[in-house]
């Protein structure tokens, strides 16, 4: 991805996923990073961050969305994304 706004290391959560972005009139796909994140002194709370591959779109202006999670909404997404990611792998197992 040319001209990154998150930073991209061996420590990002997930690179290179499928993304879609979708608009008024416009829907694109282009790759994708994710990353989970906390401040490293002092944290008081979870950072998840995406940002598409902007040399793949061309109706989106390059940029990162950011979401902060208290401690427990993380811990609500993440049985959240328990409970989706069981329905799939049953879903995949018949």
């Amino acid at each position: 991805m040319a001209n990154r706004i998150l930073t991209v290391n061996a420590y990002t959560t997930f690179d290179l996923l499928d993304g879609r972005v979708e608009g008024h009139g416009f829907e694109e796909e282009a790759l994708a990073v994710l990353n989970v994140t906390a401040p490293r002194n002092d944290p008081d709370h979870v950072q998840l961050q995406l940002e598409l591959d902007n040399t793949q779109l061309s109706d989106v202006e390059p940029h990162a969305d950011h979401v902060s999670l208290s401690a427990a909404e993380a811990r609500e997404l993440a049985a959240e994304l328990e409970s989706h990611a069981e329905k799939v792998e049953a879903a995949q197992s018949e």
